[in-house]
């Protein structure tokens, strides 16, 4: 049952045109089927791979052939997707000689976790036996399985915006019905320091701020890199990611889970960027600053977290200790430099 006075949504009933199902808290669904042909097509379409024998390619996206829907229920969002891909893929070694190939992903659903997924490589009829084949089978395939990871952890946060209106925590306006736009009655709050926006709400979030230190034997501009480098984070986060190091570029970390936008770079100093959980209240980031300080033989990097919603304090806390103090030297090894 609703609580009143508890910030419960069920409660906050906006003024819109059809008076029904508010905040999506009845069954709803929304199809990602045109969505995800694009993006697998996007996400896979040069894909690269490179060993000593030479290099692959994914050149061609043929088959893209499934449905994916998301289904939201009381709140909770239901993920349902299934695809059958096939590409094809060109390798060319060292010495020149080139190949061609293909490559299919049958069962990629949700009923699958990704290193169950089945990805067959094969050479082209006529094409000559080559080391290449190989590679496809081995870091092509596992390149694949983390591009696909990204695909589901987009499907997770870029698509399902606007799914899940809990107004009372400080989402932003709700979205308009298709018949017609009725005015909402927004009250402009200003969140705390920490808030990298002020959110159209009629509820504030109460947010804190917290600092954390921790020292890395290795040089500042090395350890600088590791936050901006695709391949290192996915190194040691063990999951799948995106990230953009520039300015203004885009990241998405642990099968989207955390996603956010880097703001400021100074190299080999200092790195400042929006950051969230995908379950903080819609358009609501923290903002992280990172200090690269040299101690002759080791960095010391500081984080300082403004924003961070009060509740998410202890989470975050050691969902940072986790994956960015710990399981970064875990990776890169402790006790000698990290490169």
């Amino acid at each position: 049952m609703a609580k009143w006075g508890e910030g419960d949504p069920r409660w906050i009933v906006e003024e819109r045109a059809d008076a029904t199902n508010v905040n999506n808290w009845h069954w709803t669904e929304r199809d990602a089927t045109s969505w995800s042909s694009d993006k697998l097509k996007s996400l896979l379409l040069g894909l690269s791979v490179e060993n000593e024998e030479g290099t692959c390619e994914v050149t061609e996206v043929s088959k893209v052939e499934g449905e994916a829907s998301i289904n939201n229920r009381k709140g909770k969002l239901i993920f349902f997707y299934e695809w059958n891909l096939k590409a094809a893929w060109t390798g060319e070694t060292k010495s020149g000689v080139k190949v061609k190939g293909a490559m299919e992903v049958p069962n990629l659903s949700d009923e699958n976790d990704m290193e169950d997924l089945d990805i067959s490589v094969s050479l082209d009829k006529d094409e000559p036996d080559t080391p290449l084949t190989n590679l496809m089978k081995t870091d092509g395939a596992e390149k694949i399985r983390h591009v696909l990871g990204s695909y589901v952890g987009f499907l997770k946060t870029e698509f399902t915006q606007g799914m899940i209106l809990p107004t009372a925590n400080g989402v932003s306006k709700l979205q308009t019905t298709s018949q017609s736009k009725a005015k909402l009655n927004k009250t402009q709050i200003s969140s705390s320091s920490g808030s990298v926006a002020p959110v159209n709400t009629g509820v504030k979030i109460p947010t804190c701020k917290f600092s954390m230190r921790e020292k890395f034997l290795t040089s500042p501009a090395d350890l600088y890199r590791v936050f901006l480098h695709q391949e290192m984070v996915q190194a040691f986060t063990h999951a799948p990611a995106t990230v953009d190091g520039q300015k203004g570029g885009k990241f998405r970390l642990l099968e989207g889970n955390v996603f956010g936008e880097f703001t400021e770079l100074v190299p080999d100093e200092k790195i400042i960027m929006k950051w969230r959980y995908n379950n903080w209240p819609s358009e609501h980031y923290a903002t992280i600053t990172m200090t690269f300080k040299d101690r002759s033989s080791e960095t010391e990097l500081r984080v300082d977290c403004r924003g961070v919603p009060d509740h998410e304090e202890e989470r975050t806390k050691e969902g940072w200790k986790r994956y960015y103090f710990e399981a970064i030297k875990q990776t890169f090894g402790y006790g000698a430099r990290l490169f």
